[in-house]
Parts: structure tokens; C-alpha cells; sequence
């Protein structure tokens, strides 16, 4: 059963390339998923956004034995920013912090994927708060662009 699982997890990771998940945003990388990841890292620190966490999940997956191509996951926000989602609608606070997903294809293609902000708009039926969603919006792509290319 237990194997079972793993599988079929490992399935969707390897389907997830040529399917787009609905309301996430996927950027090309030149980078490795390393590189890139310590890119963003490092522009997340000087736009004086906090980084709560960085999750090596490939290396996580290895100490139990299941081979994971490169994928990381940081976690960060700004309170300034996410604060006034969660006054329009309490229930974004669940999608906040903003994460972004650095992880390599079956392909060896390195991606960035975050979350849409339209996406959550639809999701937790936020209503007044445009102003903040287009600054996300326009905040996530710049950040995951500048990570991802020279």
C-alpha cells in the first residue's frame, strides 16, 4: 500500500510538466534549481522581504529513499503586502506566506512556480482588495523573472 502511494505521488511530479496546475504560474529558469533558488533567495532579502524557510524537498525524499528530481520551496512574505488580502478576505491567510517552487523537469528544465494571485482572488472570493492583488501579482513576476534569467 505503502509503495502504492509513493507511486503514485511520483506520478503526478512527473505528469505535472505537461499539465499546468490551475492558478500557478510557471517561469522558465536558465539556471540550475540550486542557482536559481539562491537568486531568488538573495533578491527576496535585498527587496527587505522575509524568508521564512527554505524546504529541500529532493533531499528530504532521499533520507527516506525515494529518488525526487531537484525541488525547493521558499517560503517568504512581507506583512505590509499580505496583511490587507487577509483584512478583505481571512481565509487567504491559509495561501500566506507567498511560496514559490524551484524544481527541475523530467526534461532537466529548471521552473519557478508560485501561486496566481487571480488565482486566489477566485479562490477565497476576495473582493476590494485589486490594489493589492495587481502589486502581488506585479511583485511575484518580477522577482521569479529576475531569478530565472541574466
Amino acid at each position: 500500500m505503502k509503495k502504492a502511494l509513493i507511486s503514485a505521488l511520483l506520478a503526478v511530479f512527473i505528469v505535472l510538466p505537461a499539465i499546468a496546475a490551475e492558478g500557478v504560474i510557471n517561469v522558465l529558469s536558465t539556471f540550475s534549481v540550486e542557482k536559481t533558488a539562491e537568486r531568488l533567495d538573495s533578491l527576496l532579502h535585498k527587496k527587505g522581504l522575509t524568508v521564512f524557510t527554505r524546504i529541500k524537498h529532493a533531499e528530504n525524499a532521499a533520507k527516506v529513499g525515494v529518488a525526487l528530481r531537484k525541488t525547493e520551496l521558499i517560503i517568504f512574505g512581507n506583512p505590509k503586502i499580505g496583511s490587507p488580502l487577509m483584512v478583505c478576505q481571512q481565509s487567504v491567510a491559509i495561501d500566506l506566506p507567498q511560496k514559490a517552487l524551484i524544481w527541475e523537469d523530467d526534461n532537466a528544465q529548471v521552473w519557478i512556480s508560485y501561486n496566481d494571485p487571480n488565482y486566489l482572488k477566485k479562490r477565497h472570493a476576495i473582493a476590494g482588495c485589486g490594489e493589492a492583488l495587481s502589486k502581488i501579482g506585479r511583485a511575484l513576476s518580477g522577482l521569479s523573472k529576475a531569478a530565472a534569467t541574466d
